[in-house]
């Protein structure tokens, strides 16, 4: 994880260095390793490292290739860059390092916008095409890596975290109404590109975004996912065999890119536990695993290690237990609620960040086996809406929707009702 900002003026007047300097400082806990700065009369940027490909200083980064006039600022992990760097070679195009920071920059030399299709990771960037004038910004196609933004008619900036956009004090803070209306709607998700915040927005998932010199803004969707059948219907097997298989060569693209060790957060629930089943499988030796415990109160159970424990004997993992006394949690969540970058209203958001501070200590980089019930139905309501019988709306409504309008209503300031 790096952290990106950056700020592009079409009004004419100077950047200012002391702006990016303290979004920079925003990004801190994103990239602790190495920090940069770059600027080209209207345009600078900020970058936080998080080494975990060539971690040379060689892909230290605002990464800039003065032959080609394009500096770049990075955040993510692209997993298919050997076999990339090696078709770039062959189109005569020479690198100085050995990570995947330098590869889009030269992707993007060869296709232009449609770099971002021959990308295959989790990605947010920003280009300076010095000799187009413009602004070139992408984001995966999943929405993995953050990228907000604020644009008004003198200028556009950006950034991993909407902390390091709000150090700017002429951002326009006041609340959007309809965000606000999905964030209490829709399991407290608001989507791009939406933020509670006016003038703060959000790329959104599988869109570039480029900014003229003038400030004319143009967005693109450049891919979307096929939610259709196959033709010929696989057998129950079939479709488990070609699930493991894909799983398989996921989980062995994330092992063998990293430059440094990968943990697996273990809770011991069904998809953590095959996670640490697949990498020892394709042959990961010494695996890092991590679980989390809380005190035990009357009505629940504090921890699941009794599960967890049976992953690791039985595939003799590298565990680590860590036990968080329940007077830390209230303690501590202050510090939770400021590292998001939207309110979230998971409550076991404060796990994951005690969680993720004391496995930081350990390794950079952990695999999870969070998502899977959003890609699998796996939550009970999809099997409700499957059933339902009307409209789209009809069937998602009743079971999606967190509360009825006049709830709302009575919860909610009638100046920000939309």
């Amino acid at each position: 994880m790096c952290g990106i900002c950056g700020l592009f003026r079409f009004d004419g007047q100077s950047i200012d260095r002391d702006l990016i300097r303290r979004m920079q400082s925003a990004l801190e806990r994103r990239g602790p390793d190495a920090a940069g700065q770059y600027y080209d009369g209207p345009i600078g940027f900020g970058h936080r490292r998080l080494s975990i490909i060539d971690l040379s200083e060689r892909s230290n980064q605002p990464f800039v290739d003065q032959t080609l006039g394009l500096a770049l600022v990075f955040n993510g992990t692209i997993y298919n860059y050997p076999e990339l760097k090696q078709q770039l070679i062959a189109e005569g195009y020479s690198f100085r390092s050995d990570g995947d920071t330098e590869v889009i920059i030269k992707a993007y030399a060869k296709w232009g916008e449609s770099c971002v299709e021959q990308l295959h990771g989790m990605f947010a960037f920003a280009i300076w095409d010095q000799n187009r004038q413009s602004l070139f910004l992408a984001r995966d196609r999943l929405g993995i890596k953050p990228l907000y933004y604020s644009v008004d008619s003198n200028r556009f900036s950006f950034a991993s975290n909407s902390q390091a956009l709000l150090r700017d004090s002429t951002l326009d803070t006041s609340l959007d109404p309809q965000s606000l209306n999905f964030l209490f709607n829709l399991h407290g998700v608001v989507p791009a590109p939406g933020t509670l915040f006016k003038g703060l927005r959000k790329l959104a998932p599988a869109n570039w975004m480029r900014v003229s010199k003038t400030g004319e803004v143009t967005t693109h969707q450049y891919w979307s996912i096929e939610a259709t059948r196959e033709s010929e219907f696989k057998s129950e097997w079939e479709w488990a065999e070609a699930i493991r298989e894909a799983l398989t060569q996921a989980v062995l693209k994330r092992k063998t890119i990293a430059d440094v060790p990968v943990g697996v957060l273990l809770s011991g629930g069904l998809d953590s536990s095959l996670l640490v089943a697949l990498l020892k499988q394709v042959g990961q030796e010494d695996l890092l695993t991590f679980s989390i415990g809380f005190e035990d109160t009357p009505e629940e159970k504090g921890s699941e290690f009794e599960y967890s424990d049976l992953v690791v004997e039985q595939y003799q993992t590298q565990h680590h237990k860590i036990r968080i006394p329940n007077e830390q949690i209230i303690k501590r969540l202050p510090e939770a609620i400021d590292a998001m970058a939207e309110p979230m209203f998971g409550q076991d958001a404060i796990g994951f960040y005690l969680l993720a501070e004391q496995v930081s200590k350990q390794v950079k980089v952990v695999q999870s086996g969070q998502g899977a019930d959003e890609l699998f139905a796996g939550y009970y309501w999809y099997q409700q809406m499957n059933e339902a019988k009307g409209s789209v709306l009809e069937r998602f409504a009743p079971f999606y929707l967190d509360r009825e309008r006049d709830e709302y209503e009575e919860m909610i300031a009638p100046k920000y009702l939309s």
